[in-house]
């Protein structure tokens, strides 16, 4: 059938590994969850957009978050390599780690927590750590040396909050990587239990819809939604998508 493909095949074609033999393994060993259900014939079929997650082990990142922006650096074709970039959000550092180890120079961490960051980042000399602080806060001053390349992954508001605080900060025609979270986007009333949007149609729906509020706000080049290879901790099925200011 069309738009399915061996479950081996997608943790490759995804980057989740790096080879199919490795790949094998770990869905012998039940390490892989398709749509939040543990896998554990390397040949079942997956359809294209379902949510595929591997144990936590195998991600070379301090969270799994790096294993959402590794799909969208690659999926969308960019080279961070040498890059200044400022991560909204930055939590424990999955988006940071990922840039670093795909060669960006380096990573101004923000967040509005206090502690979350991973040690290893911390103490890494190419990481600004901005602790306590919300990006609508955030000087140009702040930010030395100045981002050229910026990656968002925010929770409790909506990306379309934030970018218009981006755009007063950053230079137009700086591109922007986003993690999409229709928990956070679909509005008051419209999550399910456990704080779960299960409504495939909504969820489409409302990434469509951002996607299209983001060309009204005047970002360009956009590319995506494209979805995440790993659903967020509650189960959610999260997107990725990129554009310019």
């Amino acid at each position: 059938m069309p738009g399915l493909r061996r479950l081996d095949q997608v943790l490759v074609a995804r980057g989740l590994v790096e080879s199919r033999a490795r790949a094998q393994i770990l869905i012998a060993e039940g390490k892989v969850e398709v749509g939040g259900i543990v896998v554990t014939k390397a040949a079942s079929m997956v359809a294209e957009g379902t949510s595929v997650a591997i144990a936590q082990a195998d991600s070379p990142f301090v969270s799994r978050g790096g294993i959402k922006l590794e799909h969208a650096l690659s999926t969308f074709e960019i080279d961070v390599s040498g890059m200044v970039c400022l991560d909204v959000g930055a939590s424990t550092g999955g988006f940071t780690h990922c840039l670093l180890l795909r060669g960006a120079r380096f990573v101004h961490a923000v967040d509005v927590g206090y502690g979350q960051l991973h040690w290893s980042l911390r103490t890494d000399p190419r990481v600004g750590v901005h602790e306590r602080l919300h990006i609508k806060d955030v000087t140009r001053e702040l930010l030395d040396p100045f981002p050229e390349l910026v990656v968002m992954d925010v929770s409790f508001i909506s990306i379309l909050k934030v970018l218009p605080w981006l755009a007063a900060l950053l230079p137009k025609g700086t591109r922007v990587v986003t993690l999409i979270k229709p928990q956070f986007e679909v509005g008051r009333g419209k999550v399910g239990k456990g704080g779960v949007v299960t409504d495939e149609a909504l969820r489409e729906q409302t990434v469509s819809g951002i996607m299209t509020a983001v060309a009204g706000l005047g970002c360009t080049d956009s590319q995506g939604p494209t979805t995440s290879p790993i659903t967020g901790p509650a189960g959610n099925v999260e997107y990725l998508a990129t554009f310019k200011l």
